[in-house]
């Protein structure tokens, strides 16, 4: 078996073993709205780690390890297998626009004061995020047609192959640039200005605090301060390993158009190959961090984790007192 094939193997079933849980337990204690952050970045910080199981799920469970695993299973089915193939990238231009308007929401909290009171609302994340998945579902309904059944079988389609018909279109030739640009340049592209400006506007505040320091102490001022760093350093938590984590996919969708064909039957030693797939798993990789940056950089969110995993200890540890007791 090639190298690749192996790391993905040991790999994805990690990923998922990690992710599923690692992202329901962010959802469940960011829901219960005990970690000291307002109620609009919750709602995002939410959403993401909902993007994030769905993405460990279709993408990972799924995709990669059952259909893998078990390829003569009902997931073989040329419907159910399109239906998968459209939910894959679905799910991730979910998760990736999540984390650009995260971004954004952050950036307006910080540098437009004005404009905060009206966009940083739960409303408006509400209908943000509403917006962006149901658009990331319907943008990735031509995928439907870039497929094909690898055989028939006693009238019955199996399996899934990229359609040469779709991809050597015009309009498939140009979807596929669209969604490269969509999935990976834009979003790359925002994250990185909206930091910038975000960078910017703390270094201004910084120069300016530092001129007025000694001629006030208040404490009020400093609360803020000390609120705002935290805000901050989970942006750029959140971003900066997005980033990271995203850069070999981004790459390698700009020097090669390789598409993301379903059992893949070429040289699985080919560096094209094997730089699609290492970008895949670091991108999938990037569903599971969040809820490692939020244990690290929020002290709360570390507590109430705490919590919940002692939780289940706490009450077999009172059940059996109380059956010693009686």
């Amino acid at each position: 078996m090639a190298t690749i094939l192996e790391i993905k193997n040991i790999c994805y079933p990690i990923l998922a073993a990690f992710g599923v849980p690692a992202n329901l337990l962010t959802i469940v204690i960011l829901s219960r709205g005990n970690c000291g952050l307002s109620k609009c970045i919750s709602v995002y910080m939410v959403a993401m780690s909902a993007a994030d199981l769905l993405v460990m799920v279709f993408n990972v469970i799924i995709y990669h390890v059952l259909s893998y695993h078990f390829p003569y299973s009902f997931l073989s089915y040329t419907a159910v297998c399109k239906f998968i193939l459209c939910m894959n990238p679905a799910t991730l231009d979910i998760s990736v626009w999540f984390t650009v308007f995260f971004t954004i929401d952050r950036c307006v909290t910080i540098c437009c004061q004005q404009f905060k009171t009206r966009y940083c609302t739960v409303r408006t994340a509400t209908v943000v995020i509403i917006a962006l998945s149901v658009l990331a579902c319907l943008e990735n309904i031509p995928f439907w047609l870039a497929y094909e059944p690898e055989r028939i079988t006693d009238n019955v389609a199996w399996g899934c192959r990229s359609s040469l018909a779709f991809y050597s279109s015009p309009a498939g030739a140009a979807y596929s640039w669209v969604k490269s640009i969509l999935v990976a340049w834009l979003p790359f592209i925002l994250i990185l200005f909206f930091n910038y400006l975000t960078i910017r506007r703390i270094l201004v505040a910084i120069r300016i605090r530092k001129g007025l320091r000694g001629q006030s102490n208040n404490q009020e001022s400093e609360t803020e301060m000390k609120n705002r760093r935290k805000s901050i350093v989970l942006l750029f938590s959140v971003s900066g390993s997005f980033l990271l984590l995203w850069l070999t996919a981004v790459v390698n969708f700009l020097t090669s158009k390789l598409t993301t064909t379903a059992y893949y039957r070429g040289d699985y030693a080919a560096p094209k190959y094997i730089a699609t797939e290492t970008g895949y798993m670091l991108m999938y990789l990037s569903s599971c961090t969040n809820t490692c940056i939020y244990a690290t950089t929020q002290t709360r969110f570390r507590d109430e984790m705490k919590k919940i995993v002692k939780s289940p200890y706490i009450l077999i540890l009172s059940i059996v007192q109380k059956y010693k007791i009686n």
